[in-house]
Formats: structure tokens, sequence, C-alpha cells
């Protein structure tokens, strides 16, 4: 298995990275992509996925941060990438928080699309509550690499229009929330088995059906078979063959 989207860099797991990743391959998770969000985060997932066999990253700013883009950024990136980062991002749109103003989110989110055609990159791709922005960004601007929606958590419309793109969708623990998954855990026999990706998330979005809790609510890329049970029950499909397909989409996506 491959976890598309892991956050190793986070401070929670700075005191045991090291057991965070073996306990992961001890549970079949044989490789994991390190989530970009910030310059220093994208410099900092890459030289950990350097130092590891099984780990890659991705070099991004996410909408979060889309204010502290400037004209330096980009070539920063491209560097990152002409390293090795497997995709550009995390970017996207996030207007639920708006912690950057919406028009530099939708500014750094066209220059990160931008940056992935001139690399030949997929994009690794964030949306929460821009739902019309973004198709309407994606539109004008897609990469012929194509892009995962990340940590995807609406419902069958929204799943249609992302696939309607050629888009391929990350599915976390937010499946295995009874309270919240009710959208997602009815789009999910929607997606195609060649656009499904696996992913954490980590250390964020534990699955909320895990059991035994992890310590401090922490999630790891240990729980990613958690999570592909899940998703294989609710799609009436083997694990094995939802498992295969996924790290085979992954592995096709990035050119791993």
């Amino acid at each position: 298995m491959i976890d598309i989207g892991v956050n190793l860099t986070d401070k929670r797991f700075r005191p045991d990275i090291e057991a965070v990743i073996a306990r992961a391959r001890a549970a079949g998770v044989e490789g994991q992509i390190l989530t970009g969000t910030t310059l220093p985060v994208s410099r900092a997932a890459l030289a950990l996925a350097e130092a590891h066999d099984g780990l890659w990253a991705t070099a991004g700013v996410h909408p979060h941060d889309a204010k502290t883009w400037t004209a330096e950024t980009a070539g920063e990136l491209k560097t990152l990438l002409a390293r090795g980062a497997v995709a550009v991002g995390e970017c996207g749109l996030d207007y639920n928080r708006d912690f950057s103003p919406r028009p530099q989110q939708r500014a750094a989110f066209e220059a990160q699309l931008a940056l992935a055609i001139e690399t030949g990159k997929p994009a690794f791709l964030h949306e929460r509550d821009a739902h019309d922005d973004f198709v309407a960004i994606w539109k004008a601007h897609a990469p012929p690499a194509g892009g995962v929606v990340h940590c995807f958590t609406g419902g069958p419309a929204e799943a249609e229009a992302y696939l309607a793109l050629g888009l391929h969708l990350g599915i976390t623990g937010w499946i295995c929330d009874e309270r919240r998954g009710d959208g997602l855990r009815a789009a999910i026999t929607r997606i195609p088995l060649d656009r499904l990706h696996l992913e954490t998330d980590a250390p964020y979005l534990t699955p909320r059906d895990l059991r035994p809790r992890p310590k401090k609510g922490r999630n790891e890329p240990a729980f990613l078979p958690h999570i592909a049970q899940t998703v294989a029950r609710l799609r009436g499909e083997p694990v094995e063959e939802l498992v295969a397909a996924a790290t085979a989409n992954t592995r096709r996506l990035f050119a791993l």
C-alpha cells in the first residue's frame, strides 16, 4: 500500500518518527507521499524522503498559506521538483477558513498549476467550500499530468464533477466517520477503481471507529489498512483488489 497524504514533518511525529515509519511498513504500507504545504515544509518533506527508501514528497503552498506567495516562490518550488518532489501542492482553494484572502488563494493556485504544466508533474489538490471557483480554475489551467483531489470528503455530485474533469480522488478516514461521512459513503461506489487512492492525512483525521484509539488521537500511516477495509466493504470489493488498484493508480499518477 502507498499512503498518498502524510504530514510526517508535523511536530507530533518528531519524538518517534523512525518508529512511525517502521510501524507503517510492518502494517503493509510500503510507501508514503509526504505533503508539502509551505516552502519550509516542502523542503523538510523532501529531505526526509531523500533519507528513507519508500518515501516521496510533494512541493507546494497550501491555500491557507497563499498569502506567503511571492515572485520567488515558484522558482524555489521548481528547484524542489527538479530534485525529485513528485507533485505540485498541496495547492487549491479553501473558502471555509479563509486564512488567506480569496484573490491570493486563486492567484497562488493558478501559479502552481502553471508550474505543474512547466515541470510535467501532477497536482496534489485541496478544495473546501470553493467548488465552483476550483472547477473553473482547473478547467482553465489543468496540467497534462492531471491531479488528485486529496482528502475528498464530498458527495456524489462533487465526485462526479471532479471525475468528469479527469481528476483522481484520495480517500481518508473521513469515510469511517458515521457523523460526517454520509456524503462520501454515498459517493464511494461512483469512483472508478482506476481513479481511487488511499491516504491517512496523518496525524489528522484519525478514523473515528478505530479501536483501540491511538495515544492522544494521533493518526498514523500504519492505520491505512483500516481505511482500505472500510472502503472495500462499502464498495463490495475484495480488499486485496482495492489495494492493488489503488497502489497501481498512485504509482502511475505520481510516476513512482
